[in-house]
């Protein structure tokens, strides 16, 4: 049985390594070691290094927490903002159906 390995898209690959860099960059600006940060996160060495490098099989909780500790902005400038946008993000889904169901019917459009 071969493993399937995982395509992610250039976009994808890109964003996560440029937060990656801008972690790395907090990291340094803030004077924190990779052995002090990573101890803050509860991780191994070697994972912040694939955190860094932008490893998008990194758990997103993990590249999340990283940015925070080293004051890398993810959204907005404050947490009251990031709520704020939560909340209207909230009320625009409530208008939006709970299930997407696809349709087995075949739409007849000659006219």
């Amino acid at each position: 049985m071969s493993a399937h390995k995982r395509t992610y898209a250039r976009y994808t690959l890109e964003g996560a390594a440029l937060l990656g860099k801008m972690i790395r960059q907090g990291r340094k600006q803030r004077q924190m070691t990779e052995h002090e940060l990573a101890a803050r996160l509860g991780i191994a060495r070697s994972t912040l290094q694939r955190v860094e490098k932008g490893d998008p099989k990194v758990e997103l909780g993990i590249m999340f927490e990283a940015a925070a500790l080293v004051g890398v902005k993810l959204f907005d400038a404050d947490e009251s903002s990031i709520r704020a946008l939560s909340a209207r993000m909230d009320d625009r889904l409530a208008v939006l159906p709970k299930h997407i169901h696809k349709s087995g019917k075949k739409v007849v459009d000659d006219f």
